[in-house]
């Protein structure tokens, strides 16, 4: 596994472990500032987790279609998940 991917699934990780103190949160019925603060916190982590995601995905995957010949397929698939991003 390369260096994105690691740093991707440690900060999934992280934000699991987030995600699971913000149910706790809830239940315990704290206060509602704290919790969005930590929602914010895991978005953030789950973004970044993104990112890596997308620059392993270019630096390795695009790389090679364009090698293969299937570099708009490539494309297309982007395009999608950035429509799904921004909407």
């Amino acid at each position: 596994m390369n260096e994105e991917k690691q740093k991707a699934l440690r900060a999934l990780r992280t934000s699991k472990g987030q995600i699971e103190g913000i149910i706790k949160m809830i239940e315990e019925e704290r206060y509602c500032m704290d919790i969005s603060n930590q929602i914010a916190a895991a978005h953030a982590l789950l973004k970044k987790s993104q990112v890596l995601i997308l620059k392993q995905h270019l630096d390795h995957c695009i790389k090679e279609a364009v090698l293969d010949g299937t570099i708009d397929e490539k494309n297309n698939e982007i395009m999608k998940l950035i429509e799904k991003i921004v909407n």
